[in-house]
């Protein structure tokens, strides 16, 4: 007879959905967003800059993330209300011609192995980002994700944006996966929140990604956490 306490433990999930900025990569975090305005209360600049960030509501970078708006058409309507909450930007440096954005994505390292090892696992992988039509073109190229993840939910593709409980059951859908067999990493506590509210297993993923890396791993069983 084969001894039960000395067979390894079962998986607790069998799929991971993996937020893009701040996961995924290690900048294009909320906090990116405040550091160009260090003169003014962190607060406020996300108010401003991007709403309410743990609602869905039609402020212009919900818009813009849900894909109603473009990147042009929310710096129009992002001036006034900059103005208006007299918040004084750092300069920064201007985008390159035919690109949004002045910078690179950079790889969270942690993150990208663990990737890898949950798929060499073969546990099924999914990002589920909000994200902006003009920004694919700086993101895409950061890593082969068409042949890495079995599905990638974006959402100016699909007309929602986190924390929406839709959006996180049609990446579920896509995925095949139960949520209850799911662990779902992302930068913005809220999401996360909204995620566990669905029945996924959340995971906070903060600028040391250490802790939430750990937390995956043991879910997966990557590593035995009896010893």
């Amino acid at each position: 007879m084969t001894d039960a306490s000395a067979q390894p433990p079962s998986r607790t999930i069998d799929a991971v959905i993996f937020d893009f900025g701040g996961v995924l990569a290690s900048n294009g975090r909320p906090s990116d967003v405040v550091r160009r305005f260090p003169h003014d209360p962190a607060d406020v600049v996300m108010r401003v800059m991007m709403g309410e960030y743990g609602q869905d509501t039609d402020h212009p970078w919900h818009r813009l993330e849900r894909g109603e708006i473009s990147m042009d058409d929310y710096r129009l309507a992002l001036a006034p209300l900059v103005i208006e909450a007299g918040l004084t930007p750092v300069a920064t440096p201007a985008p390159e011609p035919g690109q949004s954005i002045p910078f690179d994505f950079i790889p969270n390292e942690p993150v990208i192995e663990l990737v890898h090892d949950l798929r060499d696992a073969g546990i099924r992988l999914g990002v589920l980002t909000n994200n902006v039509r003009e920004l694919r073109e700086r993101w895409w190229p950061m890593m082969d994700f068409a042949n890495i993840f079995d599905d990638i939910v974006d959402s100016h593709e699909v007309g929602m944006r986190k924390p929406n409980p839709a959006i996180y059951r049609l990446a579920l859908e896509r995925l095949g996966a139960p949520a209850h067999r799911t662990a779902f990493l992302d930068d913005a506590a809220s999401n996360v929140s909204a995620a566990i509210d669905v029945g996924i297993h959340g995971v906070v993923v903060d600028e040391d990604p250490t802790s939430a890396v750990s937390t995956v791993r043991r879910l997966a069983r990557l590593v035995d956490d009896r010893a």
